[in-house]
């Protein structure tokens, strides 16, 4: 049987590595520039500039079910099975859409990745694995939702302008953090988003300090595959994180980006790591 294993473009993988573990995607939309455009990379780079001139951000938009419908049916015209996995449902209504949709399709899954970005990469890696062994879909979709909740995902705020700008923290918390030079972690836990630690003072060393603690807490960590994921280049605090964890132990670790959708969110200079436990 063959089976198709599928994302949002909130998945956050390049072109190279969804070809490597075999994932479809479907893009959400992002009005920008009094116009509607697709979710892809190197959009962040524009949206940081518009949102700079305009001081208005960006309106993401999920997949509305007609446009699930029609991508579910392009790939059943080439698989036999399709494993669709969504950003978490409490960040989007892409999942509910998704669902809807499946559940009136014959052998389509939607499932809740209860994450976000390489979060939701690291179940679709999990999954496109499984395919690989032979697993049926039932087998598949069956691991996978639980092996979302081992998902570890965490990233650090540079600014919380943008998240002011989204409604996502109130004008009193963006001046205290301002002032304070406060840079929160930003922790995902069963599909929401919410504040871990704060760090203050040098971006850099910010980051060290995020590195040293996200590893701190990572004894149970499937060491195999991890994930650097920020909005903007960083190449300073990229080269920080990586060097802390491969001293840590951990094996294949992916530098990537942060698609159009999750940048709107987040803003620039955002960075987080990424991985699952056992």
């Amino acid at each position: 049987m063959k089976i198709a294993i599928s994302a949002e473009s909130t998945i956050d993988l390049p072109q190279e590595l969804l070809d490597k573990y075999n994932i479809s995607t479907i893009p959400f939309g992002i009005t920008f520039k009094d116009a509607l455009t697709s979710d892809h990379f190197g959009i962040a780079e524009e949206i940081f500039e518009f949102v700079n001139e305009t001081k208005v951000l960006p309106k993401t938009s999920a997949i509305p079910p007609e446009g699930y419908r029609e991508y579910f049916e392009e790939l059943k015209g080439k698989y036999d099975a399709v494993i669709h996995i969504c950003i978490s449902s409490l960040m989007s209504s892409s999942y509910n859409n998704a669902r809807l949709v499946a559940e009136t399709m014959e052998n389509v899954w939607a499932i809740d990745s209860a994450n976000l970005s390489t979060g939701i990469a690291l179940v679709a890696i999990k999954a496109s694995q499984m395919v690989k062994t032979k697993a049926t879909p039932e087998e598949i979709v069956a691991e996978i939702e639980s092996y979302k909740e081992k998902v570890r995902v965490s990233f650090v705020l540079d600014k919380l302008n943008y998240m002011y700008k989204g409604g996502r923290c109130s004008a009193v918390t963006l001046l205290g953090a301002n002032i304070l030079k406060i840079k929160p972690q930003i922790v995902v836990t069963s599909g929401r988003m919410g504040v871990g630690k704060k760090y203050r003072g040098n971006l850099n060393k910010v980051i060290e300090n995020y590195a040293n603690d996200v590893v701190a807490e990572s004894a149970n960590a499937d060491k195999s595959i991890v994930f650097i994921t920020h909005s903007s280049p960083m190449p300073e605090c990229e080269k920080i994180i990586e060097e802390r964890l491969k001293a840590a132990g951990f094996e294949t670790i992916y530098n990537t980006f942060a698609g159009g959708t999750v940048s709107s969110h987040c803003g620039p200079n955002c960075i987080g790591i990424l991985f699952a436990d056992k």
